[in-house]
């Protein structure tokens, strides 16, 4: 974020998180061992993610990461930024769009803005949400959504 704040190595309190602030976190390439490994924990076998040969004659001409694999590197993306260790509550709600498909040998990174909060003193801290967008290589948004986490009051 452009306070620098979301880049420190312990999570910030409900009180620091400014709207507006942005940070990005660093890039992680998709590789066919974590579509392999998210279908087996998944069970989601669909052979867009798993038949090369199937894959050629469908819409994207390849095999494609999973929609849910790439959320969920987003969320470990986010975490390594530090700003949610040890002072988020909860996670409540997420609204989430896949707006384009994550290829094996792409490089994902995530990008996070601040975009509202509201106190909620009565559960000892308060709801950020959390504009976040999923880049690729080429600077496009392949996945975008908001977070609304609680986090932990300072006082």
């Amino acid at each position: 974020m452009s306070s620098g704040k979301l880049v420190r190595p312990h999570g910030l309190f409900f009180e620091e998180f400014i709207i507006g602030d942005q940070t990005e976190s660093v890039g992680r390439t998709v590789t066919e061992t974590d579509i392999v490994a998210f279908a087996g924990v998944s069970g989601d076998y669909n052979l867009i993610h798993t038949d090369a040969e199937y894959s050629k004659g469908q819409m994207f001409g390849q095999r494609v990461a999973h929609g849910l694999l790439v959320l969920s590197i987003a969320s470990g993306l986010a975490v390594r930024l530090g700003f949610m260790e040890d002072t988020i509550l909860a996670f409540r709600s997420l609204e989430w769009k896949f707006t384009a498909p994550v290829f094996i040998g792409d490089t994902i990174r995530l990008r996070v803005t601040v975009e509202a909060t509201k106190p909620m003193p009565r559960l000892g801290g308060g709801l950020v949400t959390l504009k976040m967008e999923v880049m690729n290589q080429k600077d496009e948004v392949v996945n975008r959504g908001s977070w609304d986490v609680l986090c932990r009051s300072q006082t």
